[in-house]
């Protein structure tokens, strides 16, 4: 049947709906001859039935008994109103659940290929002539060089892919990497708190990264990151003025860095389960043109982000739900000490930082956020005496472990496109400490900075940026071994972030510090850094 259907070059619904009917009118033939009994007839022609006469219809509504939601609807529709190919009761009714006779089947049959010759007839009369033959072959032979060319190009394409998919690093892995060589020096200052400035040496350090980003299902990235860095801040002996790219120790071992695990969860709801080395970048957006994660953007940690967002770092889990394209909330719990099993750590009993912020987007060109955080047993924020909580115990005579802070920490952070190559930015931050044991006591600190930056300056892709502002600083304490600063010390940054290609660029830049450590007696310090980013 499926040959001779493709012989009579019948369309794949007639020969379906032939066949069909071919086979119901064998297997389900009666023998009944009352006219309740007798079937529907697939026909063009009036074939009589016993005491009736049967019609063409030319829709598929002329049939009282067929429903759009009987099964065959769209079978009989496409028959009746494409083909003409179906004739009905004089009733008005298909009556489809009866079965057909052979007599009836070659009648039906006949009909249909009588008006499949119609259709072949009407579909072939403007068949291409001999004239147009002629005229594609001479366009043909007038761009044979053309086509060959193309054609060559297309094998060329395909042996590339070809070589390219056998040779892939992988399906669903993208690598990619970063090297950060940096020249650094302590171009002025001599005394910070009555000791001298040593570490006057010119340096060169490099932070190297190896990162895989994977996706198994398009919306979701697996980030893993291996790095190492040697690179070390000038010691001058107050945390002010380090620069964001250095390490901790200058070994040049290299490690799993960061490595998380982001997924939607519906279409506004991201959710990323951070492993290691996260930080507030990862939970949410930090509001500021310069922070580039110490490749790009800012030298300094200061000028990189609210001093705040040090307050939560490690491993745990983030949230961010997008209520508009406008506003955004983002929620995110990290700990320091997730994988340490001893007492007082772990994921829920050690230092860990708990963030909330809401961030707003009234337009393309402004951005805030408004950010709240809750830590516990995190870095204080200010000065070389208080930077860590090991510090302030051993100032009051406490055992490490006895150690306990609880810290609030309020900061607002602002971006405002003045046009498309000015962004005025900055933001402020409060931060207050309690000490849960020992002699107590609380502490007050705030810090606050204004920049400006230049993007496309003198090219595309270049940054300049100029960042002004006052480092952390104690307002207030009645915590013992921690006194309020006494005088301000103000940062002053500059830098130029030139694109010298689209893998490479180099930023020179400067840090001036008046009055470090918020003490008057202090000589100011410049530091002067040479950064170069390679991108791959």
């Amino acid at each position: 049947m499926k040959k001779f259907c493709k012989y009579l070059l019948v369309s794949p619904a007639v020969c379906g709906v032939i066949l069909f009917v071919n086979t119901a009118a064998f297997a389900g033939e009666t023998s009944s001859t009352s006219e309740i009994n007798q079937p529907q007839v697939l026909a063009n022609p009036d074939i009589k039935g016993k005491d009736q006469n049967i019609g063409q219809v030319t829709s598929v509504s002329q049939f009282s008994d067929v429903q759009p939601t009987d099964w065959a609807f769209q079978a009989l529709q496409s028959l009746v109103e494409r083909y003409g190919c179906i004739a009905g009761y004089p009733n008005s009714t298909y009556r489809g659940n009866r079965a057909l006779t052979r007599y009836e089947f070659a009648a039906g049959l006949n009909a249909c290929l009588d008006r499949v010759n119609e259709l072949i007839a009407t579909a072939t009369g403007d068949l291409v002539n001999k004239q147009d033959l002629a005229t594609l072959q001479k366009l043909q032979e007038d761009f044979s060089a053309e086509l060959a060319t193309l054609r060559g190009r297309v094998d060329a394409v395909e042996a590339k892919t070809a070589e390219l998919e056998a040779n892939q690093f992988s399906t669903t892995t993208k690598l990619q990497g970063q090297v950060v060589a940096v020249v650094s020096d302590v171009l002025s200052g001599n005394t910070v708190n009555g000791a001298e400035i040593t570490d006057e040496n010119t340096t060169l350090g490099v932070r190297a990264r190896i990162e895989l980003v994977t996706s198994f299902t398009g919306q979701d990235t697996l980030f893993t990151r291996i790095q190492a860095n040697n690179i070390l801040s000038p010691n001058i002996g107050t945390p002010e003025g380090n620069l964001f790219f250095a390490g901790e120790d200058g070994t040049t071992n290299a490690a799993i860095d960061a490595l998380y695990y982001k997924f939607p969860l519906g279409e506004k709801t991201q959710v990323i389960a951070i492993a290691n080395a996260g930080a507030a970048d990862d939970l949410t957006s930090t509001v500021n043109l310069f922070d580039g994660d110490g490749a790009f953007g800012a030298l300094s940690t200061f000028g990189t982000r609210n001093p705040i967002y040090g307050q939560i770092n490690g491993a745990g889990l983030g949230v961010t739900h997008e209520f508009s394209d406008k506003l955004a909330l983002s929620l995110g719990y990290l700990s320091g000490t997730a994988n340490d099993p001893t007492p007082n750590n772990g994921l829920f009993n050690g230092s860990y930082g708990a963030l909330a912020q809401l961030t707003v987007k009234p337009s393309d060109r402004i951005s805030i956020g408004l950010t709240y955080i809750n830590s516990y047993n995190q870095p204080l924020l200010t000065g070389s005496n208080a930077a860590t909580f090991q510090n302030i115990a051993a100032i009051q005579g406490l055992p490490e472990e006895e150690v306990a802070f609880s810290s609030n920490s309020y900061g607002v952070q602002a971006s405002i496109g003045i046009t498309d190559n000015i962004v005025l930015g900055g933001w402020a931050g409060y931060t207050n400490s309690q000490s849960l044991k020992g002699n107590g006591g609380d502490v007050d600190i705030w810090n606050y900075a204004v920049t400006l930056g230049f993007p496309d300056l003198g090219k595309k892709g270049n940054l300049a940026g100029i960042i002004a502002g006052m480092e952390p600083k104690v307002t207030s304490s009645n915590l013992a071994g921690l006194d309020s600063d006494p005088d301000t010390s103000y940062h002053l940054e500059a830098f130029y972030q030139y694109q010298l290609s689209d893998n490479i660029t180099i930023t020179p830049g400067v840090i001036w510090l008046t009055s470090p450590d918020h003490n008057n007696n202090n000589d100011d310090v410049v530091i002067g850094a040479l950064r170069t980013t390679f991108s791959f």
